[in-house]
């Protein structure tokens, strides 16, 4: 078989691609050029410049896997790959000591001005007083995100002697305690840290988590690290506390838009900014080559690969019966993630009616993809799925059965969160995702990509006062649902929104002595 090597890998890649198949590396081809020819190949191997678009995965008729030497598949149009039955892989773990080390690298710095006192010799001076630093001994360091890196980075600060604060939804008290860190919610790890740095993805729910609100919780002096994604820190916001003095310093990889032209944190002082290099290693280029070369060679001999981004074609008729439900799990997922607030061990999926006399893994797949991919960097999908869940201690428990009682259809997932069970269940009509339970309330409502869900008691005025709040605030109904148990009881209502809830806003509605809990939902993603 023949394998094109469009842009340029560590030879170690190569060399294992090469003993197995016939290999061309060509390099600096433009759009045209590289759809000329790309027809001739069984598989593509690309970096992050190379645009594998549509038009490329039409003209190459021949491919079967499409490697991508890195973590982000951006430049890879997944839906077309899909659809032609190309494998997509790329190498999430290759990097994982490159960015731990870095993320280290930015710390080490900071506390020690490092950048700021080597400027100063170069410019003839010995000014040893003004580069004072600090020691990490003794000091708390919180990571938000608790994957591969995070956990890396946990087990070299340890050696610092730091103690460890650790956020994240998917891991357990035990699970991060094997690495030193106590597990805890994001508000007490800002309030208790003397430094932080962010190891999730960027979605909606994580842009701009580190905003003004969260900078301010943090001790004066605090340093703020980001070798993950940037939008995920708010650029303006750490400048404006780096100026007032209220931060310590900013150790900063990634930016919201690269290279970083006008960004406040240019001019702003203690800062260490360096151009994106958290896996720029030679070993992690190594790594990453070999890690995407064997996934390759795996496709090719007809084995799956561990980390294909896009799942496996299903065959014919089991993807027209099961098609219309990988929607419905993925959103089932994300809401269920956001409405339970907390990890959940075990998770159980019922499958009923239709669905249920066809295999369960891909809706089990579209599950944990929604559930996981808020806090992990790795894109779950069919294959890793089970593997990814496992890793965050989550089990999934799949139930099927053909009787869904009204229902042609009915997808549920519950699970047990703080000693309550929380379900969330939805079917599919006319071919649209719909929400038709929640815990025990029953209702029949289309998803939204931001829903504000409220618990309150059953009384005159507390609707009509929820739709002032937000039509005072401009934030518009598109549809409503409410349910109860019983008249004057509790009652649940679902608001579907043109717009999001600024955190002010939900706390202003939670304030009401007849709410008993709120949650903002919001589906989708940058991703």
């Amino acid at each position: 078989m023949r394998i094109l090597i469009a842009e340029p890998i560590a030879q170690e890649g190569v060399t294992r691609l090469r003993a197995a198949h016939d290999v061309d590396e060509r390099f600096g081809l433009d759009p045209a050029g590289l759809i000329e020819i790309v027809g001739d190949y069984d598989a593509l191997v690309v970096r992050s410049q190379v645009q594998a678009d549509a038009a490329v995965i039409a003209a190459g008729t021949h491919l079967q896997v499409i490697g991508r030497a890195g973590v982000g598949v951006d430049n890879v149009d997944l839906d077309a790959a899909t659809r032609a039955g190309i494998t997509v892989v790329n190498a999430p773990t290759g990097n994982t000591i490159a960015a731990a080390e870095h993320t280290l690298a930015l710390l080490l710095g900071l506390a020690r001005k490092v950048a700021a006192a080597d400027a100063s010799v170069r410019r003839g001076e010995w000014k040893r007083a003004q580069f004072q630093g600090v020691e990490l001994r003794g000091r708390t360091l919180g990571i938000v995100g608790l994957g591969k890196i995070g956990v890396a980075i946990a087990d070299r600060a340890r050696g610092f002697e730091m103690h460890l604060l650790g956020m994240d939804p998917y891991v357990t008290a035990e699970q991060a305690a094997l690495h030193g860190v106590e597990l805890v919610d994001l508000e007490t790890l800002l309030d208790r840290s003397d430094a932080i740095t962010v190891h999730v993805p960027l979605s909606r729910a994580t842009r701009g988590l580190i905003g003004a609100k969260a900078i301010a919780r943090l001790r004066p002096g605090a340093f703020i690290l980001n070798v993950a994604r940037g939008g995920i820190v708010d650029e303006a916001a750490v400048a404006d506390a780096l100026r007032s003095g209220h931060l310590g310093g900013a150790g900063i990889d990634v930016f919201e838009t690269e290279p970083p032209a006008g960004s406040p944190l240019l001019d702003a002082p203690n800062t260490l900014l360096t151009p994106h290099l958290g896996a720029s290693t030679a070993e992690a280029q190594v790594a990453v080559a070999e890690e995407v070369a064997d996934q390759v060679l795996d496709v090719l001999a007809g084995r799956a690969a561990r980390y294909a981004v896009n799942a496996p074609l299903l065959p014919p008729e089991a993807a027209s019966a099961i098609g219309p439900y990988l929607p419905l799990a993925e959103i089932l997922g994300q809401f269920f993630g956001q409405f339970a607030g907390a990890g959940v061990k075990t998770l159980t999926l019922d499958i009923a009616g239709e669905p249920a006399a066809y295999p369960s893994a891909p809706i089990t797949a579209a599950l944990l993809r929604g559930l996981l991919e808020q806090v992990t960097t790795e894109r779950v999908n069919l294959v890793n799925a089970s593997m990814l869940a496992k890793a965050r201690g989550v089990t999934v428990v799949e139930r099927r059965s053909p009787d869904a009682g009204s229902f042609s259809a009915l997808v549920t997932v519950s699970g047990t969160v703080d000693g309550r069970t929380v379900s969330v269940g939805g079917t599919v009509a006319n071919g649209e995702p719909r929400i038709v339970l929640l815990n025990e309330y029953r209702l029949d409502m289309e998803p939204s990509s931001v829903m504000l869900i409220t618990h309150h008691q059953d009384q005159p005025g507390i609707i009509g006062r929820i739709g002032g709040l937000l039509g005072a605030a401009d934030v518009n109904i598109s549809a409503m649902h409410v349910a109860r148990t019983a008249p004057r009881a509790d009652a649940l209502m679902v608001l579907a929104l043109d717009d999001d809830v600024p955190e002010s806003l939900a706390v202003s509605i939670r304030s009401h002595e007849a709410l008993i809990d709120v949650w903002t939902i919001r589906l989708g993603g940058d991703r």
